[in-house]
């Protein structure tokens, strides 16, 4: 059933930046877009999704227009500027970076972390936190079959995190799409989950006021079917209405 039938309240406001599309043939120009999986999943979850505008944070306040929601989802895309990190150089299979989404998302980031928001960071979405807190990633994890690229695989998760009571599991199957990871784990967070190979799957901060948990694989892919990923969007929406 879906949870909103069986609440009261209005369903909790979850802020979502939208992501930059060069072509869109429905609408015939540039556009802003969200993944329609994601946009369910938050739905099913009881809460109701709004695509925020990227807009550069030097001109438009991120804490003021964030404050009239009730959570977050920072979403995946594409790779961060490799500079963000403080690399000098950039690996040839870095793609789709563009430098207004990466002020915008590292903003978001810091501010809803600051202002307590409940925040669910999901693949780029983690990394831009891990980053935005003085953390690094490592550009191409390589590997001969792109190990994290277009598949499922198992992940652990530690005892006791936000990630494990959300999931209600200590391993779970992961849809990934990634190849980078984190290098360095930014100051204040705790790594929740990992892959078999020790990739950081899961990242939290127990110091940080408000609910917060990261994941660096896809949980809306299976949402639909897998009880476990449709959790971490119940989670958030739980912790959304909570906060409101």
């Amino acid at each position: 059933m879906d949870p909103a039938v069986t609440r009261t309240h209005p369903r909790p406001l979850i802020a979502i930046p939208a992501r930059f599309a060069a072509t869109t043939s429905a609408l015939r120009h540039a556009a802003e877009v969200n993944a329609r999986a994601l946009v369910e999943a938050v739905w099913r979850a009881g809460g109701e999704p709004v695509s925020i505008h990227p807009a550069d944070p030097a001109a438009a306040g991120v804490a003021g227009r964030l404050a009239r929601f009730d959570g977050v989802l920072l979403p995946g895309g594409g790779d961060l500027a490799p500079h963000r990190y403080g690399a000098t150089d950039t690996h040839d299979s870095v793609y789709d970076v563009d430098d207004l989404q990466d002020a915008f998302d590292l903003e978001v980031a810091r501010r809803t972390l600051d202002l307590g928001l409940p925040l669910l960071a999901i693949c780029r979405g983690l990394q831009a936190v891990n980053v935005a807190l003085g953390g690094s990633l490592e550009q191409d994890m390589g590997g001969p079959d792109r190990e994290h690229r277009h598949l499922v695989h198992p992940v652990t998760i530690q005892r006791g995190t936000l990630l494990a009571r959300a999931t209600g599991a200590e391993k779970t199957d992961a849809s990934c799409y990634h190849h980078q990871r984190v290098d360095r784990v930014g100051v204040g967070l705790t790594v929740t989950a990992r892959a078999a190979d020790g990739t950081v799957e899961g990242l939290e901060a127990p110091g940080h006021p408000g609910w917060f948990t990261a994941v660096q694989w896809h949980p809306e892919d299976t949402a639909d079917r897998d009880p476990a990923q449709q959790g971490l969007f119940d989670a958030l929406v739980d912790a959304a209405h909570d906060s409101g």
